[in-house]
């Protein structure tokens, strides 16, 4: 159900969808009016905002579903690291199940994840496993997990994970990124399309970035004041569920089974393709998938006429090698960017300013 109302969402208008979206339309032009009213009362002061000590960088979309938020936190992160800097990424976890207070997923000490996937989110957990360096914080209220990560582990940068809409914590630079295939599905807002919030919001972001964008040259949908593009690619190498790596080269010859919990599963599935895998099965899970008893009774019998099974990275850290009949690998995602450096330069230059203040 899910999948088909994606496919209605992010499609043009035709001849079979729009009496669903005429249906829908005043639904969705009453839930926009209440966010812009919402942005407007934040804006005008009357909503409160925190202003942290250090600076913030807030990335988010416009969008439901995956833009690829989590490998640019990532990208960010790895180039703080570099620089000298203590950054925490503050996320609400979703698909986790903290529901209050702040849960401390990794404290920076090089130790890791603290919890296990299934209970902070995989996204979080994901972060922590990639950066053990970084301080990541799964926080319902946006501003309890900022002051946490200043005041207990001397956070010096701090990254909102899906904050383009959380106003009550002021940011130095919003990052919104787009899908540069569908940037903004039918144009639509809940639950007539994909939008979270009329498209004019996009004035607030300071840095658009257009994700998936295989030739770097997709028109953006509108103007920002500094726009990039990325492209996602599959990494030469498969990482197995019990940590050992082997390159996809070595698969030749060999049957799979693919799945993925994740927005656009269907993305995921021609990418493996691509990279000359054969893949004989294909199996579309929930984004955030919790792999029940029933979802890995569901892969065993996918999985009988097959050698591996090949996941995403963020499907594979809610994974035991025990879980699964056959051997299951995770295909890392990596980021191009172009253009290439950009992104790093407006983040330095961001440090450089506030360290000014």
């Amino acid at each position: 159900m899910k999948q088909r109302w994606r496919r209605f969402a992010e499609e043009p208008l035709h001849a079979a969808t729009f009496l669903p979206w005429l249906f829908l339309v005043p639904f969705g032009w009453v839930y926009g009016v209440g966010q812009r009213l919402r942005a407007w009362l934040y804006r005008c002061g009357v909503l409160r905002s925190y202003r942290a000590p250090q600076p913030v960088i807030s990335v988010g979309n416009l969008t439901v579903g995956g833009t690829g938020k989590t490998p640019v936190v990532d990208a960010i992160v790895r180039h703080l690291l570099l620089r000298g800097e203590r950054p925490a990424v503050i996320s609400r976890g979703y698909g986790g199940q903290i529901r209050r207070g702040v849960a401390f997923v990794s404290r920076g000490v090089g130790q890791g994840p603290l919890l296990s996937a299934r209970h902070c989110g995989d996204e979080p957990f994901l972060l922590a496993r990639r950066n053990p360096q970084a301080v990541v914080i799964v926080a319902p209220c946006r501003i309890a997990g900022v002051k946490a990560a200043i005041r207990d582990c001397g956070a010096t940068m701090i990254l909102l994970d899906d904050g383009f809409q959380h106003l009550a914590v002021q940011r130095d630079l919003d990052i919104l990124l787009l899908d540069a295939r569908r940037p903004l599905g039918n144009g639509s807002v809940l639950p007539a399309g994909l939008l979270r919030e009329p498209a004019a919001a996009h004035r607030r972001a300071g840095l658009c970035l257009l994700t998936r964008d295989e030739g770097l040259g997709a028109p953006a949908p509108f103007a920002a004041p500094t726009t990039l593009r990325c492209r996602h690619r599959l990494a030469a190498e498969f990482v197995a569920l019990d940590g050992t790596v082997q390159r996809v080269t070595d698969f030749s010859g060999l049957r799979g089974v693919a799945f993925a919990g994740i927005a656009n599963p269907v993305n995921f599935f021609q990418a493996l393709k691509a990279l000359g895998l054969e893949i004989i099965d294909t199996i579309a899970l929930n984004d955030h998938a919790d792999f029940s008893a029933e979802t890995l009774k569901k892969l065993e019998q996918a999985s009988l006429t097959a050698d591996f099974f090949v996941t995403t990275e963020k499907d594979g850290v809610k994974l035991r090698p025990s879980d699964l009949p056959l051997p299951c690998f995770q295909a890392l995602l990596e980021l191009e960017f172009a253009p290439t450096g950009q992104l790093e330069e407006i983040v330095d230059t961001l440090l450089s300013r506030t360290r000014k203040l």
